[in-house]
């Protein structure tokens, strides 16, 4: 069987997800599993789709950052299909690991792909660390910090951590920082 897996980051990507399912149905997809999930949140899907697939199955996705969120995590997935005895292909890549020739080019592709992610974020802290001492980089804005006043004076008044954070923008795990400061202090 061939089992389709399709993702974007957002609810909001509606074409991007409508593309993937396209090109999916395209590629012969019989069933087909759909997320709308950071890659870093938990993909659900991702699982059911791997869960469900059998030995000679394989599964297919249009592009190999809906997939995985790093070379490690794409070694994870590909070794779990393979102990299944479940193939992977990448249709915007032309990969197949049914091939000998398909393992070794995602191998490259993923290593290529963390490396250039790599540098970027080396790049990135660089331009930090160089804007930070020209004085022109403060980071972001302490917003819970900020807010701490209105955090203590609405817990006072009796609204629970979860409508304090929603009335004033700010996660529930930093209304309960706030508080346990002011618990300390």
């Amino acid at each position: 069987m061939i089992v389709g897996y399709a993702r974007t980051s957002t609810t909001e990507q509606v074409a991007g997800i409508e593309a993937q399912e396209r090109d999916l149905a395209a590629a012969g997809v019989e069933r087909s599993y759909r997320e709308q999930t950071s890659a870093m949140g938990a993909r659900k899907e991702l699982e059911a789709a791997i869960d469900f697939a059998r030995a000679g199955d394989v599964l297919v996705v249009t592009k190999l950052d809906r997939l995985a969120r790093s070379v490690a995590d794409l070694c994870d997935i590909v070794a779990r299909l393979e102990k299944k005895g479940v193939a992977l292909r990448i249709l915007a890549m032309n990969i197949d690991t049914g091939t000998p020739t398909g393992k070794l080019m995602l191998n490259l592709i993923g290593s290529i792909g963390q490396f250039e992610r790599e540098i970027m974020l080396e790049r990135q802290r660089e331009g930090v660390a160089k804007a930070k001492s020209e004085g022109k980089y403060k980071g972001r804005a302490p917003t819970a910090r900020a807010k701490a006043d209105d955090i203590r004076r609405l817990a006072a008044e009796g609204l629970t951590r979860d409508a304090i954070a929603a009335q004033l923008g700010v996660g529930v795990a930093s209304v309960y920082r706030v508080l346990a400061a002011a618990k300390a202090n």
